[in-house]
């Protein structure tokens, strides 16, 4: 019997992890959670991804977001092409910084002054020193599940008790750095209450996803984020809303705008300072804060609060920012919207059909499948963990050997794109009977 030779992916796989932890730059690329061989991609155009072994999938990563108008679209690759032209990097300020801050702000009222950064941990890390510099007040309130990047005091895990400080989440965080954080239950009102009414004077704000996209996508309850922002200014702490997953993405103005921001005559809310990153570098390693213009001006060189980054702001990442922004048209925003109901209506129908208990979670056109969750769907990380994952790898693999890459983790959001046309959506609506039929025969690790 031939043994089969080695797939492309195999071997530069086996290569990788002779030269890197694990093979890869992120955990998630490993494939830890739903088993097999990681994909090694060498091509993106529109909504396909092509393999090293020339596979072609239609791509529901997008690259974890930033590819809104698919990958490779011509107006963000022309405008990096003349950007490279001059040159890669200056180490000084040049005017394509200001032609991207006055885009976001433009879309992003509550943006009075932004500061550019390279990467979303960078922004909430500087977010977090700038609110504690603000308010001369050391602990931070983040909510379980919700990820801010691997910022050493948000890799923090729930203590004993809902008003307790937090534990370490990570090896090599140390109980020093998470003893200035309080991890607390996502949706969860009265624990916000309790954390304030134990601690108010010493919070200096409380950071939250703006709708939590990284433990599978959870819907804030109505309200939750316009009492957020109330309980913080009540308390004379700030109110931070990560939005570098559902920036510029959800909607022009991002989540705070889609879910009505200030204009919310019922429920409004304005965040005292927000974080972008993925679609507002268009597809290059860029990010950003902004806020309150006194929240703001704490910053050096004119406040005390010390960012800097000699990548900041770089003219590649700026012109492919500005391209990327121009062309998020209302209507890429309602082509996007159009085929991410698509999708998730085509997933429950035939997951339903195959007898799957299953809740889709939405927050804009950013939505995931959470298994065994049909009842009370996911309001918050104790449910993520609860539900079935188990049934997540088969159906994952069913769906690539169909042809479709999602996401390799069940609790990642999925992402459309601009791109996704009739030919797309047809390879995905063709894959789903038979990942559905896989995941209704899932049996968990620790069953025959």
């Amino acid at each position: 019997m031939t043994t089969p030779a080695a797939s492309t992916s195999e071997d530069l796989y086996e290569r990788a992890r002779a030269l890197m932890p694990g093979g890869v730059n992120s955990p998630v690329r490993a494939f830890g959670s739903v088993g097999g061989t990681p994909r090694f991609l060498v091509d993106a155009h529109g909504a396909y991804v092509t393999d090293a072994d020339g596979t072609q999938y239609v791509d529901l990563v997008c690259s974890w977001g930033p590819a809104l108008l698919g990958h490779s679209h011509p107006d963000v690759i022309a405008a990096v092409h003349r950007a490279v032209d001059h040159g890669l990097t200056f180490g000084a300020s040049t005017p394509a910084e200001a032609d991207l801050a006055q885009l976001v702000r433009d879309r992003v009222p509550a943006v009075e002054l932004l500061r550019m950064v390279s990467t979303g941990t960078e922004a909430t890390m500087t977010a977090v020193r700038l609110a504690r510099g603000f308010t001369s007040r050391n602990l931070i309130v983040k909510f379980a599940g919700c990820y801010h990047g691997h910022v050493d005091s948000l890799l923090a895990a729930a203590g004993s008790g809902v008003a307790t400080l937090a534990l370490p989440g990570s090896a090599g965080v140390t109980e020093a750095t998470t003893a200035e954080t309080l991890v607390l239950p996502y949706n969860d009102v009265e624990a916000v209450e309790e954390a304030f009414r134990t601690h108010g004077e010493h919070i200096a704000a409380v950071i939250t996803e703006a709708a939590p996209a990284n433990m599978g996508v959870v819907t804030p309850a109505p309200g939750f984020n316009a009492f957020l922002s109330r309980i913080t200014s009540e308390h004379g702490a700030l109110f931070i809303v990560d939005e570098v997953m559902t920036g510029f993405r959800t909607h022009p103005g991002g989540y705070w705008k889609l879910t009505g921001g200030a204009d919310d005559a019922e429920h409004p809310w304005t965040p005292d300072l927000l974080t972008f990153g993925k679609v507002i570098g268009g597809g290059i390693p860029a990010a950003a804060l902004g806020g309150r213009a006194d929240v703001m001006n704490y910053l050096a060189p004119i406040g005390p609060v010390y960012q800097a980054g000699t990548l900041s702001g770089n003219p590649i990442a700026m012109a492919a920012g500005v391209a990327t922004l121009t062309a998020a048209t209302d209507d890429v925003y309602r082509h996007v919207d159009a085929r991410s109901l698509e999708v998730s209506d085509a997933l429950t129908a035939e997951l339903s059909k195959a007898g799957v208990d299953h809740s889709i979670q939405r927050a804009g056109n950013l939505f995931s499948v959470a298994f065994g969750t049909a009842e009370h769907g996911v309001r918050n990380y104790a449910d993520a963990q609860a539900q079935e994952a188990f049934r997540y790898g088969p159906f994952f693999h069913s769906m690539l050997d169909s042809g479709v890459y999602l996401p390799p983790s069940v609790y990642e959001a999925w992402f459309l794109s601009a791109a996704h046309d009739d030919a797309a959506m047809e390879r995905i609506h063709a894959a789903l009977p038979a990942a559905a039929r896989a995941a209704a025969e899932a049996v968990p690790v620790d069953q025959p």
